[in-house]
């Protein structure tokens, strides 16, 4: 039995095959994200959707499968997936779409949006500030949020898990309410329902 492996490649390396034919790209980030930006070739299908028997079925399992997030993490996340589902030739897009944008690489754009590690940062930085305040000034008791967070942190660390960051990517303000359009013709396979957001 062969084992399920995944590799890497760099965005100036996709960019190419992306310019020679027809190749699949699928970016993890929440809808919100991938609006605001995206690599033109992508389409999105959300970390925390990921079902690899559904992406996989009905594609030539051969060709490989492009799998882009923020900066690298939750691509990987991804290809562990698929890689656990029992599906080889997954490339996870080193650098992410922050490494896309910064090498000028074509993007479509949409409306600004808190990616989803800041928003982490943000709410952790919010509970421990909070913890260690009412931990002073209403009861001592207060100070074990502070510490729940710091252990949570420390857990994300260790794991490259981060619980917090799940349950963020699903909040309203993460999702995407209007429709799109049914199909892009630069993006084959795009999901209807899912915003392609430029």
């Amino acid at each position: 039995m062969t084992t399920a492996t995944y590799g890497s490649i760099n965005v100036q390396q996709l960019k190419e095959l992306c310019e020679r034919g027809e190749v699949e790209v699928i970016d993890v980030r929440t809808p919100v994200e991938f609006r605001e930006v995206h690599c033109s070739y992508a389409r999105n299908v959300p970390l925390d959707t990921i079902h690899p028997g559904t992406i996989m079925a009905g594609r030539d399992t051969n060709k490989p499968l492009y799998v882009i997030c923020n900066s690298g993490n939750r691509s990987k996340k991804a290809c562990e997936a698929f890689q656990s589902a029992g599906y080889t030739n997954i490339i996870n897009v080193e650098g992410g779409t922050l490494a896309w944008v910064a090498a000028g690489l074509p993007v479509q754009r949409g409306k600004k949006a808190i990616s989803l590690e800041r928003q982490v940062r943000i709410a952790a930085g919010l509970l421990a500030f909070l913890g260690a305040t009412l931990g002073v000034f209403v009861h001592p008791y207060w100070m074990g949020l502070s510490a729940f967070v710091g252990a949570g942190l420390m857990f994300a660390g260790i794991t490259d898990t981060c619980g917090m960051g799940l349950l963020l990517a699903k909040m309203p303000w993460n999702q995407v309410k209007e429709s799109c359009p049914a199909s892009d013709s630069s993006n084959p396979g795009q999901s209807s329902g899912l915003c392609c957001g430029g």
